[in-house]
């Protein structure tokens, strides 16, 4: 028997990696204290990152207006225009107006520096500041008279381009993320609330855990809860992805955020605010968001070195030009042009974006990451692991046959007593006896001493007799000979009642394949991935279910603290595997695995050792999900060569390598290639989808 130990929620001691994990999320959560952060998880994170892209807007619309009286003025645009404006002192104009734009235009550029300094780490904005300083400094340098031409209309666009680019990338980071905010909108504002005899409208703040609450047809479940009274089919597809409505009635669970259909129901509050499934959901796709995979790590480096061979480019640029040519002023405007050219804006794009998607688009579908690194790595396996009872089976047993062996025993009798011994565990098999002592209208006896024998059954004292449940396993483990064969019938389990030692009676359950589990064995053949079953179950049973299905193999009779073993034979075979169970007596073998993948029932989304939550117990999601790792890694590593692709071109032009036959690339021309790489990047990770 696959007993359900929930005292044993082992803590996994997890590969560095995970702790490198760990200490980058507490890092975060430092940082992140000081926003105090509501009910609903993250809102004014949210609403700070609002205030940054207005403010970035701002700058953008006044610099865009400041830039045309400065390209109107400027020497250079009006050679080319052959219109010109001058008037005393118009240069000095000029020269205001472009200071105006360096200090207001560039100013999150110039503090972006300050910050990239003090961490020694110079990134992005430390090669748009040195950029937009080497225009200025040197075009006002022409103003008061140094010989050449200023470039402040260089300047001006360039800062205007920059902006663009931030402006669009933040909108669309946060457009990343406002699948949370959608999550977090799926709840109502107010409840009905049974108080002193009536119903009245609350806020759902003031709900209290145990409060009793009226869900009327249509409307959305305000908080997560258990129906009392009532039946109503419940859509819960925005949590969940799945499509069909669930009758539901009492004593089943509601996620807040689903909405009724068309019944009458009254439901006992169970989890609200931080406690609640969405908020939970909510909070692991930030951490997820938030969380560095191997490939952002990748991109960190690749900026890095881009500032590097900018400034080293940069400078051996003006060094060369300026011996070539004796002109200062071309040479510096070769190389504030490498400076602009090499920002890495796109690159510092590549990754999150994809991971921002592809985390919000999975929680939408009911699969929740909670590690970034291993849902990267699940496009790798090449073995799935599938726990039987619950995962490719209903994991609802039936009971088939009591078979007696003792005729003092009566068939009540039997069920009494097991029903009340199973009365005490979660097990499916337990709820198939209970059913059936609620069918048969029997009662539940006294009982003292009840303990669990791991993974073979359980037992306790009534009315003064030792009684034990068992598995097969105890029966050959302690040599109890069966009298005689057991009927043959189906995916089937038998456990088998003892009294005072003495073998009383055998009782027959079966449990369903699930219909989803033939079709997601067939996808993963098809993939070319191997798939084993770990069962607790008897090796008749376990063949059946393996055979049915077309699984390359099986472990049966196996105990859970046996399963990461189990995991550990195949691991050793050099086999990427990834596990899939229902994450409570599973825990130690779903943080063996190199994906964790855990069963949620719906609403327990707390599965602490996995890595990857399926809220649906659909086996076919294991599938979705290996595809979904592979097409989102595909996507960063496209993004990734876009970013850095089109400086391997961009950098000797703006350097004037082809300025012999008139190819020159102006600073403003960089910048708008630069944006241009940024809003392919950013198209890119938007086209990710998730294909079920």
């Amino acid at each position: 028997m696959d007993k359900k130990d929930h005292h044993n929620k082992h803590k996994h001691e997890n590969n560095e990696e995970q702790n490198h994990e760990k200490h980058n999320h507490e890092k975060h959560n430092h940082e992140e204290e000081h926003q105090d952060q509501d009910d609903h998880g993250g809102h004014d994170h949210h609403n700070h990152h609002e205030m940054m892209i207005e403010d970035f807007k701002r700058r953008l619309f006044i610099s865009l207006i400041v830039t045309i009286p400065i390209l109107i003025l400027s020497p250079m645009i009006q050679e080319w225009t052959n219109i010109e404006i001058t008037f005393t002192g118009s240069n000095y104009v000029l020269f205001a107006l472009a200071t105006f734009i360096y200090f207001y235009g560039g100013w999150p550029f110039l503090t972006g520096l300050k910050d990239e300094l003090k961490e020694k780490k110079p990134g992005m904005m430390t090669l748009i500041a040195m950029a937009i300083s080497v225009a200025y400094l040197y075009s006002t340098a022409t103003i008061f008279g140094l010989e050449g031409n200023d470039f402040f209309w260089e300047l001006a666009t360039l800062i205007d381009i920059m902006l663009l680019g931030h402006w669009i990338e933040m909108r669309s980071v946060l457009s990343a993320s406002d699948a949370l905010n959608k999550l977090a909108e799926l709840m109502p504002n107010t409840a009905h609330l049974f108080k002193d005899g009536e119903v009245i409208e609350v806020d759902i703040s003031e709900l209290r855990s145990e409060d009793k609450i009226l869900i009327k047809p249509g409307e959305k479940v305000p908080a997560d809860g258990i129906i009392v009274k009532g039946t109503s089919h419940i859509n819960e597809s925005m949590l969940t992805g799945e499509s069909k409505p669930i009758e539901k009635g009492e004593g089943d669970k509601l996620i807040g955020g689903s909405i009724n259909g068309d019944g009458s129901i009254e439901v006992e509050v169970k989890n609200i605010g931080k406690d609640s499934y969405l908020s939970k959901v909510i909070d692991m796709v930030e951490k997820a968001q938030q969380s560095k995979s191997k490939t952002q790590h990748l991109a960190d480096k690749a900026a890095f070195w881009l500032t590097i061979i900018a400034l080293t480019v940069g400078f051996a640029t003006l060094f060369v030009w300026y011996n070539i040519t004796g002109d200062f002023a071309f040479a510096i405007a070769r190389m504030a042009t490498v400076m602009v050219i090499t920002c890495p804006h796109a690159l510092g794009l590549a990754t999150p974006l994809v991971v921002a998607t592809s985390t919000a688009q999975s929680a939408k579908n009911g699969l929740l990451i909670r590690n970034r690194t291993q849902f990267e790595n699940s496009r790798k396996v090449d073995t799935v692991i599938f726990d039987k009872t619950g995962t490719l089976t209903h994991g609802e047993f039936g009971v088939n046959f009591i078979e007696i062996f003792d005729d003092s025993y009566t068939e009540d009798k039997i069920i009494e007593f097991a029903a009340t011994l199973e009365n005490n565990s979660e097990h499916p098999i337990a709820t198939g006896i209970i059913k059936k002592q609620e069918e048969m209208g029997l009662s539940t006896l006294d009982m003292e001493d009840f303990k669990a024998i791991q993974g073979k059954g359980v037992e306790g004292t009534i009315d003064g007799k030792d009684v034990m449940v068992v598995s097969p396993g105890y029966l050959r483990e302690n040599n109890i000979k069966v009298p005689r064969d057991l009927p043959e019938h189906g995916v089937s389990t038998d456990v088998f009642l003892i009294i005072d030692d003495k073998l009383i009676a055998a009782i027959g359950l079966s449990d369903k394949i699930r219909e989803e589990s033939y079709n997601a064995i067939k996808r993963l053949k098809e993939e070319g991935i191997k798939t084993w079953m770990l069962t607790g179950d008897n090796q008749k049973t376990a063949k059946q279910v393996s055979e049915e299905l077309g699984l390359d193999g099986y472990f049966a009779e196996v105990l859970p603290e046996q399963k990461q073993e189990k995991i550990k034979e195949l691991q050793s075979e050099g086999r990427l595997v990834a596990m899939t169970g229902d994450g409570v007596n599973d825990a130690p073998a779903l943080a063996q695995a190199d994906v964790g993948i855990a069963i949620g029932s719906g609403t327990d989304v707390a599965a602490e050792t996995a890595d990857i939550i399926l809220v649906n117990s659909n086996p076919g999601d294991v599938v979705s999900l290996i595809d979904f790792g592979k097409s989102t890694y595909k996507k960063m590593i496209q993004n990734l060569i876009w970013a850095t692709g089109y400086n391997v071109f961009a950098i000797p032009l703006a350097a004037g390598v082809l300025s012999g036959i008139g190819i020159v690339i102006s600073p403003a021309v960089g910048a708008v290639l630069m944006s241009l790489s940024t809003i392919i990047v950013a198209i890119n990770a938007k086209l990710l989808k998730l294909d079920r």
